[in-house]
């Protein structure tokens, strides 16, 4: 995966679900916890940083809310 990729697709929609190859479930990245570098993605969590390889990273989707965002309602 592309960095700058990555990267704006987050600030396009502030929050991003991904899929990671090391994560049977994929991961939620909010544009308020999360630091897209060169080479690894860190996500502030609760109790501790997790960093995963932007390599790593295997696909990526918008995160929806609602049945309004999906045009259902």
């Amino acid at each position: 995966m592309k960095p700058e990729t990555l990267r704006s697709e987050l600030e396009a929609n502030g929050e991003l679900m991904v899929k990671v190859e090391e994560f049977d479930m994929p991961l939620e990245l909010h544009l308020h916890d999360t630091e897209v570098g060169e080479e690894e993605v860190s996500l502030e969590l609760a109790d501790g940083t997790l960093t995963f390889d932007l390599d790593a990273v295997t696909g990526y989707w918008q995160h929806y809310h609602s049945l309004a965002d999906y045009g259902l309602e």
